[in-house]
């Protein structure tokens, strides 16, 4: 499995901001992990930004810290549009409307 320098990178940024949150919340990473419902040591892997921790709880530890809007960083300006095309295997079958995440420029 090849690795990705630019996501692995982007993890250490989100897990150095979680790190710095949590202390600017004067939490220790034990009251953080019981907050978030995980062990101390799955608190420690996210604030190396290490890619084994589930999305699930990264999006609920910035929800508990109140940064989750921070982690989208398009706020508003996301569309999803819907395509008409069907979307389905080839040789027919039913298909269903795809969505395409579309972010408008500026």
């Amino acid at each position: 499995m090849k690795k990705v320098n630019e996501a692995q990178e982007s993890l250490r940024t989100l897990g150095r901001r979680l790190h710095d949150a949590r202390l600017d919340r004067d939490d220790t990473m034990a009251i953080f992990a019981e907050r978030l419902g995980v062990s101390e040591r799955t608190v420690r892997a996210m604030e190396q930004g290490l890619p084994t921790v589930q999305i699930g709880t990264w999006l609920q530890a910035l929800w508990i810290l109140d940064e989750l809007q921070s982690l989208i960083g398009y706020g508003d300006r996301v569309d999803v549009q819907r395509s008409r095309e069907p979307v389905g295997r080839s040789g027919g079958g039913v298909g269903r409307a795809a969505g395409d995440l579309h972010v408008p420029p500026g």
